[in-house]
């Protein structure tokens, strides 16, 4: 059976206390287990491809700043994931902008944060499908309102358990798993409107 990304978490204590011994390599290690699932979820929730970079590097910046106040009982990626979110919360009340306009258009540069489907094999017309769907995707993704749009994407592009998030956002369970069920719900119903 393949072996969760998030499984090795065991060692972020042991990682956190080198680095606040000041063994730097420590959290380049943190820096590199954690660097991908970050910036996919930032990326979702800021839709610009420079802006997602950045956010993530003040993330990681805020968390190793904080290393002194991380409690070895809680997981690391909840307490880090738990700093991305609050910046995002901050960083949207600072610039008094809506996180997500229903009235946005989709972003079809190439620049634009999509899913990556790896496929070499893949016909044309299969690879045109799938950037269709990931398009389609991305565009109903960003018409969810922020608060859905934020655990959808950690459900199910970063694959975190309910407990996990419910910890992040300091909900309950039940209220978490309910909301992810009203994400993928507004996502079907958008994706049947569209054309």
């Amino acid at each position: 059976m393949p072996e969760d990304k998030r499984s090795s978490g065991s060692d972020d204590p042991k990682l956190v206390r080198r680095c606040l011994r000041g063994d730097r390599k420590a959290f380049e290690t943190i820096v590199l287990k954690y660097q991908q699932p970050m910036l996919n979820y930032v990326s979702r929730m800021v839709r610009e491809r420079e802006m997602a970079l950045d956010v993530s590097q003040e993330v990681f910046l805020r968390a190793y700043a904080a290393l002194p106040s991380y409690r070895s009982q809680y997981k690391f990626s909840t307490w880090l994931f738990r700093i991305a979110s609050n910046y995002l919360i901050d960083h949207w009340r600072k610039k008094k902008i809506t996180a997500i306009s229903l009235d946005q258009p989709l972003d079809d540069t190439e620049d634009g944060c999509t899913l990556q489907v790896a496929d070499e094999t893949a016909s044309i017309i299969l690879e045109m499908e799938r950037k269709e769907l990931r398009l389609r995707l991305e565009k109903a993704m960003d018409r969810l309102p922020v608060h859905l749009k934020e655990l959808f994407v950690w459900r199910h592009i970063n694959g975190m358990s309910y407990e996990e998030m419910a910890e992040i956002k300091k909900l309950p369970v039940g209220t978490v798993k309910n909301r992810v069920f009203q994400a993928k719900e507004m996502m079907r119903g958008l994706l049947e409107e569209m054309p």
